[in-house]
């Protein structure tokens, strides 16, 4: 009860001391004033007016040429995008039938070295259910998960600069990535 009603006491002076009652190391930590969220570059609507910065504060296409670039590189990229799903999309159903045949190795020499009992069925019925790890297999699948993953992450960063060329020039990748490798990756099953 005690420590209680000295925390509350300790509370308003702690809020005194973060803003300004203590050392400001030399920082206005006032939150009186307007605050910019735009960067010098960023235009917070859908746009096509180039300049926004794209991945690097570097990379501005600023020019009618720089912007017809980046629009083709992103065109690209997003092909990439579907080309990887449908590698692994092939991928995995190699995978799903090689992991297959060790999980059949495995129940037909624990079915050989052991009597037929209660223990091997159980132990049979949960092989059934658990894909072996493979780490050639499982390793690959990670990488090719976190590419995708990274390119996700990428065209999202793209969006948010609203820039509307950006956008139509990932929407027709990914669209006309599909149409050329999406029969790949529907085969699969996901």
């Amino acid at each position: 009860m005690r420590l209680a009603f000295a925390l509350s006491l300790l509370a308003p002076l702690s809020l005194v001391l973060a803003h300004g009652g203590g050392a400001s190391n030399g920082m206005d930590m006032s939150m009186d004033g307007a605050m910019s969220l735009t960067g010098a570059n960023m235009v917070p609507y859908l746009h096509f007016a180039p300049g926004d910065t794209l991945w690097f504060l570097g990379w501005a296409p600023l020019t009618k040429g720089a912007m017809a670039g980046t629009c083709i590189g992103l065109f690209l990229l997003a092909l990439v995008d579907r080309w990887l799903a449908a590698i692994r999309a092939t991928a995995e159903n190699h995978w799903r039938a090689r992991a297959q045949i060790v999980y059949t190795n495995k129940r037909n020499s624990t079915a050989s070295s052991s009597s037929k009992g209660s223990g091997v069925a159980s132990k049979a019925a949960f092989l059934r259910r658990l894909p072996p790890f493979i780490p050639a297999q499982d390793i690959s699948r990670g990488i090719l998960h976190a590419g995708q993953v990274a390119l996700g992450f990428a065209f999202m960063l793209v969006i948010m600069t609203f820039q509307g060329a950006f956008i139509i020039s990932i929407v027709l990748g990914l669209g006309i990535g599909e149409m050329m490798f999406g029969r790949f990756s529907g085969a699969s099953g996901h």
